[in-house]
Parts: structure tokens; C-alpha cells; sequence
């Protein structure tokens, strides 16, 4: 009887296991990815409506400049919505664990990332503890430069322009400049 028992345990472990490893699968995203990656690099339209058809909300006349990388848990297909007329270049990636919303007539630039979740850190044990997720927002006529970084919970003001390279920790105001790491505002822009 005690081996039978083991036997269970065993397998409710076995099984456990792999309902938390496979969770993180996302067939459809999956299936996108490889869809999107027969696309010419720069139909840009064509990969968005692509995206758009898949469950993910993307406004008119956006353009998807490369198939960008998407992660996150279920339900990721509901936490992005960018707006009309925007242009996301090549090699970005966006972590779908909370929401990121993106404004109308917003530019990413190649390999910017944009990121909602992550761990807090316990720093007596050295390592991270509890997933933290915060939603980014991207307002109108936005700039993001070539591998910019835009941290959970921030929020770009409309206007604003992040500098290539700028690791983005603090909300940007309206029609500001920001650059640097941490980034850190350079200039107020005309209107």
C-alpha cells in the first residue's frame, strides 16, 4: 500500500510539474510568430493586420516594421492595444504580463523593449522574490528611440521623445526629452 501511495505522490508531482512548465505555452502566439516571419521585412501593414487578426487590438494604417517579440501569461492577447497610424520597427519586444497601451501616431524604434513586469529583490537572500506586474502607457505622437528601455509602471507623456539607448524608470511629461541611464529630461519641446 505504501508503494502504491508513492506511486501517486510521484505522479502528482510529475503532473504538477508540467501543468507549470506548459502553462507558459502560447500556441497561437506561437503560431503568429512563424506566420509574421514569412512576411517581407518591411510589409509593415500586412504584419499588423496579421497581429491584429490574431486577438491583439491595432489601430488603422499601423505599421509592423519585423515580427516583434511578445511574451507574457495567458490572456496576453488582451493587454496590447497600440493606436492608429503608429510605427514599431524591428527587433522590438513587449512583455504582456500587464497591460501596455500605445497612443495614436507613435514611433518605436528598432529593438526598443517595453517592459510590465518584474521581481521585487530580497536583498538579504540575494534573490528575487514575488512578481510585480505595472501597465506602461505610450501617449500620442510619442517617440521611442533604437533600443530604449521603458520600465513597469511608467508612463510616456505625449510628445515625448526617449532617446536611443535611455533606460526609461520615471514617468516622461508631455512634449519633454529624455535620455540617459537612468534617463533624465534634456529638453522641453514645442508643442
Amino acid at each position: 500500500m505504501a508503494s502504491s501511495d508513492a506511486t501517486f505522490s510521484a505522479l502528482q508531482n510529475l503532473f504538477s510539474a508540467l501543468r507549470e512548465e506548459l502553462s507558459s505555452l502560447q500556441p497561437r502566439l506561437h503560431a503568429l510568430t512563424v506566420a509574421a516571419s514569412f512576411l517581407p521585412r518591411r510589409n509593415g501593414r500586412a504584419r499588423a493586420r496579421l497581429y491584429s487578426l490574431a486577438g491583439f487590438q491595432i489601430g488603422e494604417g499601423t505599421r509592423l516594421h519585423g515580427t516583434p517579440l511578445i511574451s507574457g501569461s495567458d490572456g496576453l492577447f488582451g493587454r496590447l492595444a497600440i493606436g492608429r497610424d503608429c510605427s514599431i520597427d524591428e527587433g522590438c519586444a513587449f512583455d504582456l504580463e500587464a497591460h501596455i497601451t500605445i497612443g495614436d501616431r507613435v514611433s518605436i524604434g528598432p529593438g526598443a523593449i517595453i517592459l510590465t513586469s518584474s521581481h521585487e529583490f530580497d536583498p538579504h537572500q540575494h534573490a528575487p522574490r514575488t512578481l510585480v506586474k505595472s501597465p506602461v502607457k505610450v501617449g500620442e505622437g510619442a517617440l521611442l528611440g533604437a533600443r530604449s528601455v521603458i520600465l513597469p509602471g511608467i508612463t510616456i507623456g505625449a510628445g515625448a521623445v526617449v532617446n536611443p539607448g535611455a533606460v526609461v524608470r520615471r514617468d516622461v511629461l508631455p512634449h519633454t526629452r529624455v535620455g540617459g541611464v537612468p534617463a533624465t529630461q534634456i529638453e522641453t519641446l514645442s508643442s
